[in-house]
């Protein structure tokens, strides 16, 4: 039963609750600025297709989900530019060092896991003027949310596809050898434990200063 619910069940549920206005607004502030050879960390069904610009020359889409990639074939029509799909997880990506210009993870990084590996990865693949694109949500600074998070954190990973609610994803981020340059935070709606959210772009640790 329960390999029946995280292969069909849940795919589907997250799908849906991915759609949410608020979630589709971040992608359609961030994944625009995406360019060259593009690397999506957790594709799944696709949400992230339409936000992609005509900078985009290519883009690898990792994710260890068949069935998502499967729910993600409607939006692919649509797209312009080559995808391939990489059947694998973010910890071993299959692609050579220096490889992509961006990197675009979105409410991805809480459910890899070993984030550590899979941001250490992310920065192999990526070529030295490259940028890392991402959103994602975790650990709220506010102790009471954060108390909630911990709490609930054993149960949510369980029934949502090993979801972390307390991933305090700047220091993940920086940790691998990333440098973030931009990065707002901020709650995104109801209920608080559910909703912080880091979003931004990094580059590798030691790139000079954008202006």
């Amino acid at each position: 039963m329960t390999n029946v619910y995280e292969r069909y069940v849940l795919p589907r549920l997250l799908d849906r609750a991915m759609q949410r206005k608020t979630d589709m607004a971040e992608r359609a502030r961030l994944v625009p600025r995406a360019t060259g050879t593009v690397l999506e960390i957790g594709a799944g069904s696709g949400l992230n297709l339409p936000f992609y610009g005509a900078a985009v020359e290519r883009l690898y889409a990792v994710d260890p989900s068949v069935e998502f990639w499967v729910m993600a074939k409607p939006r692919l029509a649509k797209v312009r530019f080559p995808v391939e799909f990489l059947p694998a997880s973010a910890e071993q990506i299959p692609l050579r060092d220096s490889s992509v210009d961006t990197i675009v993870s979105t409410w991805t990084l809480c459910s890899v896991p070993d984030p550590d590996r899979a941001l250490r990865e992310m920065r192999r693949v990526m070529r030295p003027s490259g940028i890392f694109i991402f959103v994602e949500h975790g650990r709220a600074p506010d102790h009471r949310v954060e108390a909630w998070q911990n709490w609930l954190n054993p149960i949510w990973t369980r029934i949502a596809g090993g979801c972390n609610l307390n991933r305090s994803v700047d220091r993940l981020i920086e940790r691998a050898g990333f440098q973030i340059i931009e990065i707002e935070r901020g709650y995104k709606g109801s209920p608080r434990p559910l909703t912080f959210t880091y979003k931004g772009l990094a580059e590798s640790a030691g790139t000079h200063q954008r202006c």
